[in-house]
């Protein structure tokens, strides 16, 4: 029995075609055009663009067009290892960069209060940034932290981009584990708007609790990587 492919897959065949025999930096044809071309609807088309968009084989650009990517460079790293971005990025020879970084020392929030197991009066140090590889944003991180473990002048003056590497390089919390749910997850507004891409777009999640040698838990963490961006995996063995 021969298997017909449904109007969505054969567009994204095409597209993918497309694509595929494109340079990096040359710019697709405008929408009407291309919708013309594979003889579809300006929605669903940019609706099947948005699932290439999202693996970093193009990027859409305000004004100016769609452009064929091709990213180089993905980063890949095994699940059992507790690394940050920038750790994993130097083991694979990759740049990387931290964009705009935004601190606040503020109250918390219900669900921090909830997961670092603080009182609701403590105050919490929230670390927002977004990582840049190649110009283009990748992953977009928020850490939040209980104030009495960072002091003001370190977190202004010292903070490069990660709370795992800055703990690990201070010495102090001693870190011991990580929990770390996984989750795939639709782009809210400022994450989407961070990472320039649309709203609701998939996202992959790694909701984290970094937990100190006396149990304490001393950070709790969402990080939002572009899935064209970032392979992980997991080994496992038969016990």
């Amino acid at each position: 029995m021969v298997q017909t492919l449904s109007i969505s897959q054969l567009l994204h065949e095409e597209l993918k075609q497309i694509i595929a025999h494109s340079a990096p930096g040359e710019r697709l044809p405008a929408e009407p055009k291309l919708a013309r071309q594979l003889g579809v609807s300006r929605a669903t088309l940019r609706e099947a663009m948005r699932t290439f968009e999202i693996q970093g084989q193009i990027r859409r650009r305000q004004g100016s067009g769609t452009y064929v990517i091709h990213p180089t460079h993905v980063l890949e790293s095994g699940l059992e290892a507790l690394e940050s971005i920038e750790s994993m990025a130097a083991r694979l020879n990759i740049e990387v960069g931290v964009g705009d970084i935004q601190i606040d020392h503020r109250f918390p929030e219900n669900i921090e209060v909830e997961k670092l197991a603080i009182p609701n009066e403590q105050k919490i140090w929230s670390v927002k940034r977004v990582i840049v590889t190649k110009d283009r944003p990748v992953a977009y991180l928020i850490d939040v932290v209980p104030d009495d473990l960072i002091y003001p002048n370190e977190i202004e003056k010292k903070f490069t981009g990660s709370m795992l590497d800055f703990f690990l390089k201070r010495g102090t919390p001693t870190i011991v584990s990580s929990l770390c749910e996984i989750n795939a997850e639709p782009a809210n507004s400022d994450v989407a708007r961070a990472l320039e891409i649309q709203r609701r777009d998939g996202l992959l999640l790694f909701s984290a609790l970094l937990f100190a040698e006396n149990g304490r838990i001393i950070d709790y963490s969402l990080s939002y990587f572009l899935p064209g961006y970032f392979r992980f995996h997991v080994v496992r063995r038969i016990e």
